[in-house]
């Protein structure tokens, strides 16, 4: 009810006239109506406010939530990039890494290379410049012995291969006692001639075997062909039974005398 709405007074008894008590409750009904009417629009026109007020409240509510989800989407969609950042600096990294290691080994293996074709080139020069000069006895036998001592790579081989090598090694062992001998028996009637006064000139011959006996020594070492004949216990059962046959009662090799082996 405004403040201004003129309210209605109580009806005043008029002096020394007749009183009209239905006149009076009828205005006295009207100035309850009229109040009554004042409370009901105060009471709507609130509760239109609070309404209002609901309604905002709501829409503030809605405007933040749909406010943190979209900070949460973007949050998420720079994680997701940070993310894939990562991953590609990782990966650019190792691929760096990868090129970089791939490049020294190619480095290293040109200056391989490279220093395997000079030092190449300098024997070349060197026996170019000792041209038609005789070789002296030492690098002869150092040739031969490059030519004898070859590896003997048996760490992959199975027992029938093993077997293979090992007769393979003992003819030639034979091959060199053989060779030794005619060394031998050539040294001494070269000797004989020197002291009988030969007019022939001596004829210097070498034995390089001496130089292959450690070779040897290490192969039979290796391959456990001790000798049979002494019953040494020290070579395993499944060559002992292999190399047997090769050296029986009536041979008068011993791997001893050859190998330095007691």
């Amino acid at each position: 009810m405004s403040d201004t709405e003129e309210v209605p007074s109580a009806p005043k008894i008029p002096e020394g006239e007749k009183v009209d008590f239905d006149d009076i409750q009828k205005k006295r009904q009207n100035k309850d109506l009229i109040e009554l009417q004042g409370l009901i629009d105060a009471h709507f026109e609130q509760r239109k406010k609070e309404e209002e007020d609901i309604i905002a409240l709501k829409d503030r509510i809605e405007k933040r939530r749909a406010e943190r989800a979209e900070q949460q989407r973007i949050r998420a969609e720079k994680d997701k990039e940070r993310q894939a950042r990562r991953e590609e600096e990782r990966l650019r990294k190792e691929e760096a890494d990868a090129k970089r290691k791939a490049e020294e080994d190619a480095k290293k293996k040109s200056a391989l290379a490279s220093m395997g074709s000079t030092y190449s080139s300098y024997l070349q020069k060197a026996d170019q410049k000792r041209g038609g000069k005789k070789q002296t006895e030492r690098e002869k036998k150092k040739k031969i012995l490059a030519e004898r001592r070859k590896p003997l790579n048996i760490d992959h081989l199975n027992e029938d291969k093993l077997r293979d090598k090992a007769k393979e090694l003992w003819e030639w062992m034979q091959t060199l006692e053989s060779e030794k001998f005619d060394h031998i028996e050539r040294l001494k009637r070269q000797k004989y001639e020197q002291q009988e006064g030969s007019r022939s000139p001596p004829q210097k011959v070498e034995c390089p075997l001496y130089r292959i006996r450690l070779p040897l020594r290490a192969a039979a070492l290796q391959l456990g062909a001790w000798n049979t004949q002494l019953g040494d216990t020290r070579l395993p059962q499944k060559l002992r039974s292999h190399t047997e046959p090769w050296h029986g009662n009536g041979s008068r090799w011993k791997l001893s005398r050859l190998f330095g082996v007691a």
